[in-house]
């Protein structure tokens, strides 16, 4: 599953980065593996969407958030 796959509230934790031009931007803003990432919500035209990642909220359009693999906590 990817990040922007998930619903509002919904927490999940990041398995993977897809390599790309974002990996690296993605990994310095705090998504690397075994991070908490929370979706929040969509902005009002739907991109960006605002996810909580180890408590700070980082919003990411959709295209960056389909290059993170996670897997939801059950």
């Amino acid at each position: 599953m990817k990040a922007v796959d998930l619903k509002d509230g919904e927490k999940a934790k990041i398995t993977d980065v897809s390599s790309g031009k974002f990996q690296i931007k993605l990994i310095e803003m705090g998504c690397f593996k075994g991070s908490e990432i929370t979706r929040l919500y969509n902005s009002p035209l739907g991109d960006p969407i605002a996810f909580d990642i180890g408590g700070y909220i980082l919003g990411l359009r959709h295209d960056e958030a389909s290059l993170i693999q996670v897997q939801t906590q059950d």
